[in-house]
């Protein structure tokens, strides 16, 4: 089914997510890479404010490459979601609503989404290209000193993913194959 979801998400919009969903999003989400994610766990663990709020928000896992002239951004292609794993459950049960990556997640990660009726898209990896062209607006909001790992604000239009993990643990990766298996 397509869906065409406005960001910040609400939870209903995120639980009404089925895995092997097309979505194509609309509004603002936020990036954040392993460095990005090592600080606000960090920062969590003294106690300290995040960057940005986790409620209703979604993070995509991407690390963009120099903008063109004339364009907001560079390549803006999906990184591997395993590796914000060990952060990943802290951050969903303050409420972030959704993540946007590439490839498997843990299952503290599945059961997170669950706990908290989050959802877990994928991008397309090997399209940044393409990709960037949804994303309309970029700016960098927290640690700026990370380079291109630096937290950035996204205004995306249209920008499409493929729901993996919804809300109930569904997991398209595992659906996917099974699906094969019987053709």
């Amino acid at each position: 089914m397509d869906r065409y979801l406005t960001a910040p998400l609400t939870r209903e919009d995120a639980q009404a997510c089925k895995s092997g969903d097309y979505v194509y999003i609309t509004g603002t989400i936020y990036t954040a890479r392993d460095a990005a994610h090592k600080r606000m766990y960090e920062a969590l663990r003294a106690n300290e404010k995040l960057p940005m709020e986790m409620s209703g928000n979604i993070i995509y896992y991407m690390g963009p490459s120099p903008a063109r002239e004339g364009r907001p951004i560079g390549s803006a292609g999906p990184t591997t979601a395993s590796r914000m794993d060990k952060y990943a459950p802290a951050l969903l049960d303050l409420g972030l609503a959704g993540m946007i990556g590439k490839g498997k997640r843990s299952e503290a990660v599945r059961e997170a989404i669950v706990r908290n009726g989050a959802v877990y898209f994928a991008a397309v990896g090997g399209a940044g290209a393409l990709l960037s062209k949804a994303i309309k607006s970029s700016e960098v909001i927290a640690y700026d000193d990370l380079g291109t790992e630096a937290i950035r604000k996204l205004e995306v239009e249209n920008f499409p993913v493929i729901v993996v993990i919804d809300s109930e643990g569904n997991n398209l990766y595992e659906t996917a194959i099974e699906q094969y298996k019987q053709i």
